[in-house]
């Protein structure tokens, strides 16, 4: 096997909705990326964490992309200003598939993971074919529950998380009700 036959592509796709580029993480987005997971507000995906960690989190969004053939995209304004990080993710330790979202503290507010969540559910129901999605939420995301309702998603129970404890589900509306 020649060295150019001996490696893995791992093939992100850039979606582009009316305001913002979903593109894959790169080392440029740390910073924003680090500032996020550091901060109290990351309580709700298990944080704060240390800048070690969180470089080896925005790697491992890559590698979910890899194991999985989806994930979820580094969201950025015209100017490639990291907003947040939305899309698709499972894990062995998660009920099922689920859209995601976390926004950094200065683009709360703006419609970014509405926007950007919205794109990442068409992209499972017509790129992926997925015909169900769900959203988990902790008791007090207030935001979260919001933004949840306001994509059409439904409470549809609960599940204990080891270390984040109990998240609602939200399960969003079929392909064909979303349409």
């Amino acid at each position: 096997m020649s060295p150019a036959e001996d490696h893995t592509l791992i093939r992100i796709p850039t979606l582009r909705t009316e305001r913002f580029v979903m593109r894959a993480p790169r080392m440029s987005d740390l910073d924003a990326y680090a500032a996020f997971r550091g901060s109290e507000r990351s309580k709700g995906v298990g944080g704060p964490y240390n800048r070690e960690q969180s470089h080896d989190n925005l790697c491992g969004i890559i590698g979910h992309w890899h194991l999985e053939g989806y994930g979820r995209w580094m969201v950025t304004d015209t100017d490639d200003t990291p907003l947040g990080v939305v899309g698709l993710m499972n894990t062995p330790f998660w009920p099922e598939p689920e859209i995601a979202w976390s926004v950094f503290g200065d683009a709360e507010g703006k419609g970014v993971a509405f926007e950007a969540a919205q794109a990442a559910r068409t992209y499972a129901y017509d790129v992926l074919g997925w015909t169900t999605a769900i959203g988990c939420v902790l008791a007090d995301n207030t935001r979260s529950h919001a933004l949840a309702t306001r994509m059409g998603a439904a409470r549809d129970g609960s599940f204990t998380h080891e270390e984040l404890g109990e998240l609602f589900i939200y399960r969003h509306p079929s392909p064909e009700a979303a349409a």
